[in-house]
């Protein structure tokens, strides 16, 4: 059992100074027992203190290391709260030797760990320093030269007690210069450490007595290097005494007797003496040299853990940075997913939204279909009470007698048949002169009589230079005449019957723009629109000059309550048209618009490029327009196409083919703005002597019978020369061709059609 007093009071603070070597942990475990049994019962706190160096830099997974002030600072905290947690690790066995007292942990860092103690002291206030040694023989002391306790020793200030605790003694250095320290060790040695600051070598002066020779078989005493020279010095002086006493009692023998007597007696005991000295001082440089060569195998060891322990910090520095970064990663994983919920969200509440709002419409809608279907059967029945009256006594167009169709149509003899529509056949014979088509109707059609007065009723007030114009009609057998145009209809050209050729390109981007304008004319008729219905290549007509004009308008509608493109109605009606040509919006719903219309001019004008059925064909040119290959599906008997235009007017032809009308351009403002432009291409090339097909007959004045230099229009919508209707207008109040009152005698000059013919003269060519 150890005791100790210690002389002083007003003790505080006590800190141990510890470490986690293989070799020096167990100089720490000394000095905390040491100080646990000793100096705790006297000490309000007690703390243990170790020293970790600087961070200075991270390691890295190559082996490599990077300074700190380069790092970043996510990493460099993991890293310095990495290194702080595994130094903690130090004190736990440490704390198991406190057993049940509180104990304080401090981690200092510094390179330097005596300037960190020392700085720890004088700021801390600690007046009671414990330290342990695991070395304390005399070789390794000079080998590694002044320590860490050592510095301590030799510089703590004055108000604190430093007690080093080695493996058989106590060094201490008190606050008062009389201070002493006095213990017994469990190995029966009694040593005392007296520190006096004036002493040389730091102040720190040593003795050790051996006692109770009975538990050990020697005593011990440690030497300077003076005392074991002075020992050597005193064995060879005798040695020389005893040579020059044998050489003296070899010449004087008579001399010599007492003189060796006194020597054997006094010399050689001393001489002895000294040899049991050395034999003692050689066994200790042994046992000095058996430790030293322990403390290198054990230094060696401990470099050993030191590098591997460095590789283990390396690869949970590394594992550190990687753990990190797969935190970050999966922070801005959470945070992504959370945006694409939020965005989700926001989507469901708009689907929501609209579903409501589609109910609300749908239910609109089905409302405002009831009421439709009341209008239609009230119009159904007004229209068969005035159905009689209109055939008696419609004067809007001129009337021919059935002998007078019959005489014409030589009967209806089959060699005039031209073609036959889908209620009626159509006859090419001359009336008053002139040349003209008569369309008849099945006489054992039902209901065509409205049908026809619907015919009659719209065509009677169509008057436009791309519109087939209605001379005269017979009501008693159902009979239309038309102007009759010279070459046929559009679907002859592009399917090469009856011996047609081929139109030329720059013909089709003209018949295109053509095209457009008279469904602009339906489309914007007064008081209400009117719908064809029935839009397709067969009912596209060329006069001699190539001008087309569209033509069967017995499907067309006025629309007197036009349904806007955003909304959809349902229509319980009779689908009218020709199945490749017809909206699918009205397929599927039944009402009809004029953009109904704008579908199958898209669908022409997608024929007029490929020379192709209609069946399919929209699908075709999606697929070549989407792949970038439009140009390989050209119709290639139209000539060389210009690519650019050409594709601008597929485009545009697609955009008009959109499934919904509200997908569909506007025709006045998207459509014929393009057209005009590329038709203004068409007739430049056919300026520069492609060809051309001949005089438009919409250039002829209806009174003169030729090309007009100052159109001028006048109130029935015919274009004269002004010269001409001025003159007729002096002697006439009705017009030159429908021969009908005319409601004022204003004239308008036309400017596009004075600009077209200026140009068409300016070197127009014709082709066969």
């Amino acid at each position: 059992m150890s005791t100790l007093s210690v002389s002083g009071a007003g003790l505080r603070s006590l800190a141990v100074a510890v470490t986690g070597g293989s070799g020096t942990a167990r100089g720490s475990r000394r000095a905390v027992a040491w100080a646990v049994e000793n100096l705790l019962p006297q000490a309000d706190r007690f703390i243990l203190v170790h020293v970790i160096p600087a961070i200075t830099s991270i390691p890295t997974p190559n082996g490599e290391s990077i300074p700190i002030a380069e790092a970043d600072s996510d990493v460099l905290a993991t890293y310095v709260q990495d290194v702080k947690q595994k130094s903690e690790q130090i004190f736990v066995p440490f704390k198991k030797l406190c057993k049940t007292h509180i104990v304080e942990t401090l981690l200092l860092e510094d390179d330097n760990p005596a300037d960190a103690l020392l700085s720890f002291i004088s700021e801390s206030s600690i007046q009671i320093l414990v330290m342990g040694s695991c070395s304390s023989n005399f070789i390794t002391r000079q080998l590694k030269g002044p320590g860490i306790p050592t510095t301590v020793l030799r510089c703590a200030p004055d108000s604190c007690d430093v007690y080093l605790v080695a493996r058989d003694r106590i060094i201490s250095k008190l606050s008062d210069s009389s201070s002493s320290a006095s213990y017994e060790t469990s190995s029966g040695y009694s040593m005392s450490t007296q520190v006096n600051k004036g002493d040389s070598g730091g102040g720190i002066g040593r003795e050790m007595s051996g006692i109770n020779s009975s538990s050990s078989p020697k005593n011990f005493k440690f030497l300077s290097i003076s005392e074991r020279s002075y020992i050597g010095l005193q064995i060879s002086s005798r040695r020389n005494s005893f040579e020059n006493y044998t050489k003296n009692e070899e010449e004087n023998p008579e001399n010599c007797g007492d003189d060796f007597e006194t020597f054997s007696l006094h010399s050689f005991d001393s001489i002895a003496s000294a040899q049991r000295e050395q034999l003692a001082m050689q066994e200790e440089v042994e046992h000095l040299q058996l430790e030293l060569q322990n403390t290198v195998a054990m230094y060696k060891q401990a470099c050993e853990e030191l590098v591997h322990a460095q590789s283990k910090a390396l690869l949970l520095s590394s594992e550190s940075l990687e753990e990190a970064k797969r935190v970050n990663d999966s922070l801005k994983r959470e945070e992504a997913l959370r945006k694409i919920a939020a965005e989700e969200n926001q989507k469901y509440l708009k689907v929501m939204k609209e579903l409501e709002e589609a109910k609300e419409m749908f239910a609109k809608e089905s409302y405002e279909r009831q009421l439709a279907e009341l209008n239609v059967a009230r119009e159904s029945i007004e229209k068969r009470r005035i159905v009689d009256t209109l055939l008696s006594k419609d004067k809007r167009y001129r009337k021919y007698t059935i002998d007078e169709i019959k005489t014409a149509t030589n009967f209806f003899s089959k060699d005039l048949l031209i073609g036959e529509g889908g209620y009626g056949k159509v006859y090419k014979c001359t009336l008053d002169h002139t040349p003209v088509a008569v369309k008849v109707l099945h006489q054992d059609a039902i209901n065509k009589k409205e049908e026809f007065l619907i015919e009659v009723e719209i065509l009677s007030q169509l008057h436009h230079p791309n519109m087939v114009l209605l001379l005269g009609g017979c009501p008693e057998n159902g009979c239309l005449v038309y102007e009759y145009l010279e070459n046929g209809s559009l679907e002859d050209y592009l399917f090469s019957k009856n011996g047609k050729p081929p139109l030329p390109w720059y013909v089709r981007f003209r018949i295109a723009f053509e095209m457009a304008c008279g469904l602009s004319f339906l489309h914007n008729a007064k008081p209400e629109p009117i719908v064809h219905r029935d839009m397709k290549p067969g009912n596209i007509l060329l006069d001699r000059n190539y001008v087309s004009k569209i033509s069967d308008v017995g499907l067309a509608k006025l629309l007197s309550d036009v349904v806007p493109d955003n909304v959809t109605e349902y229509r319980e009606s009779v689908l009218a048209g020709t199945l490749h040509y017809m909206d699918p919006e009205y397929q599927r719903t039944g009402t009809v618009r004029p953009k109904s219309d704008v579908y199958a001019f898209g669908v022409i004008t997608l024929q007029l490029i490929t020379g192709r059925h209609a069946r399919g064909l929209i699908l075709i040119v999606e697929d070549a327009a989407t792949t970038g290959s439009l140009h390989d599906i050209f119709d290639k008997s139209a000539g060389d196409w210009p690519l650019e235009e050409t594709v601008e007017l597929a485009q545009i032809a697609l955009r008009c083919t959109e499934l919904r009308c509200r997908d569909r351009p506007e025709l006045d403002t998207e459509v014929l703005p393009v057209l005009e432009r590329l038709s203004d291409v068409a007739n430049a090339s056919a300026r520069i002597g492609r060809t051309n097909i001949g005089t438009p007959s919409q250039y002829y004045c209806p009174i003169l019978q030729e090309i007009m230099d100052d159109p001028h229009i006048a109130a029935d919508g015919f274009t004269y020369e002004y010269r001409a209707i001025k003159a007729w207008l002096s002697k006439h109040n009705v017009s030159p061709v429908t021969k009908r009152k005319l409601q004022h005698s204003m004239l308008t000059p036309n400017q596009t059609l004075r600009s077209a013919i200026q140009e068409w003269k300016s070197g127009v060519t014709s082709f066969d």
